[in-house]
């Protein structure tokens, strides 16, 4: 039964984060983490990661957007790198709560001047690709903040979600690695990757079928709220 669970909120994570092109893994950890420790979780959690943006990239696959991942992309391993180092070192309270407020106060914003944004610059694909691929790294959890800044750049839905996944991909496949040399995955979860696997890309099937159903506007608006979500959750988990 617990196994059960654990699969059926990967897959309603995976549905979740499909839909907002982020968060599957910000919704997935924090759940993973009432059945398993925090090192197995985040290992676990990073297979299904990979396995979601592998769907994703293959049902969005006509609309991604070069430039960005290569602006966004390669900060967002490099830091990435060094983030998955640090896990052991660094108390990951103090940056969930520096980043839950600053993406409470961008959430409100937008929601009131819905056309305040960060400039769509290569600053903000660099800043944007190094901070979020840094938390991917330490905590896990780095979605969230790559969203936020890349509803600057305004891309259509399929894009969005796309070029985040290629993105998210690249951050995961360099972070996992580490995680593996660092002993954080016990040989008897190897098990659990093949159903990871499947349940992922079912997610992501559904989740594509409900996206294509949403209006632009109607989307922009979710992925707000999806970030003002997180942003509370982070800052309550800071005082835990």
């Amino acid at each position: 039964m617990t196994q059960i669970l654990f699969f059926l909120g990967a897959f309603l994570a995976e549905i979740a984060g499909t839909m907002v092109g982020f968060g599957s893994s910000t919704i997935f950890l924090p759940y993973a983490l009432f059945f398993y420790d925090f090192k197995t979780a985040l290992v676990l959690v990073a297979i299904f990661h990979i396995f979601g943006n592998l769907g994703r990239i293959g049902f969005f696959r006509e609309g991604i957007n070069k430039k960005l991942i290569v602006w966004f992309g390669l900060p967002s391993v490099i830091l990435t790198l060094i983030g998955a180092f640090l896990v052991n070192y660094i108390s990951p309270a103090l940056l969930k709560f520096i980043l839950g407020i600053f993406l409470l106060l961008f959430s409100l914003v937008s929601f009131i001047k819905p056309n305040l944004t960060f400039p769509a610059s290569t600053k903000t694909a660099l800043w944007g690709g190094g901070l979020s691929g840094f938390l991917a790294g330490l905590i896990g959890t780095g979605g969230v903040l790559r969203g936020a800044f890349l509803t600057a750049f305004n891309l259509p839905k399929t894009i969005y979600i796309a070029t985040a996944a290629a993105i998210a991909l690249a951050v995961d496949l360099t972070r996992l690695p580490v995680y593996f040399a660092s002993g954080f995955l016990d040989k008897k979860f190897y098990l659990f990757i093949p159903i990871l696997f499947l349940t992922a890309i079912f997610g992501t099937y559904v989740g594509r079928k409900i996206v294509n159903k949403i209006p632009q506007k109607l989307f922009r608006r979710m992925v707000l709220l999806a970030i003002a979500l997180v942003s509370l959750k982070f800052i309550l988990e800071s005082f835990l």
